[in-house]
This record gives C-alpha cells, sequence and structure tokens, in this order.
C-alpha cells in the first residue's frame, strides 16, 4: 500500500485534509488494467528468455544468462496462472450464489 494513500485514508477518518507536504497520490490502476500489466510483463520476459536462448545457440551469451531469463519467465507465468485461477474461482463463486 502507498504510504500516501494510507494518510490520506487516516486524514479522512480523522476528518482532516491531506497532511502537509503530501502530493495527492495517482489513481490506483483498475483490474482490466492490472491484468494487461501482468500479461505484458509475462510476454516481456518470454521474449526476453527466447531471445538469451537464441544468442547462446549462436555461441554469443552466457548459459547463466539464459538460464535467469528463462527462470523469470517462468515465475511470471506461475503469476498469470495463479491470477487466472483465482479469477476463474470468483466466477464460479459468483455463479453460486442465489438471486
Amino acid at each position: 500500500m502507498n504510504p500516501l494513500m494510507a494518510a490520506k485514508a487516516y486524514a479522512a477518518v480523522q476528518g482532516g485534509g491531506m497532511p502537509t507536504g503530501a502530493s495527492a497520490p495517482t489513481a490506483a490502476p483498475g483490474f482490466g488494467e492490472l491484468l494487461q500489466n501482468v500479461m505484458g510483463d509475462m510476454t516481456q520476459a518470454t521474449k526476453a528468455a527466447e531471445t538469451q536462448m537464441a544468442q547462446n545457440v549462436r555461441g554469443q551469451g552466457s548459459l547463466i544468462d539464459v538460464v535467469t531469463a528463462v527462470s523469470s519467465a517462468e515465475a511470471q507465468l506461475e503469476t498469470v496462472i495463479a491470477v487466472r485461477d483465482q479469477v476463474i474461482s470468483a466466477y464460479q463463486e459468483i455463479m453460486r450464489m442465489p438471486i
């Protein structure tokens, strides 16, 4: 959580304004924008891993760079899968709610 957001929330509860010297925080990204960012990060990590592998095949890269890039891409993919699973779970729970 952004410290400025916390300060703003505390000030709102206390009935005061923003603390002096603090600027207003930028708006938090929406859920769709968050998903786009996660997918974009995963795509970039995957492309970086592919680039490192291609360089290694040509004899221009090091194996450590390839392993690091592949591990990063794998971690990004696991993040996307975890987010997907949570979205599906939330959707299923909403569908089970009585109307």
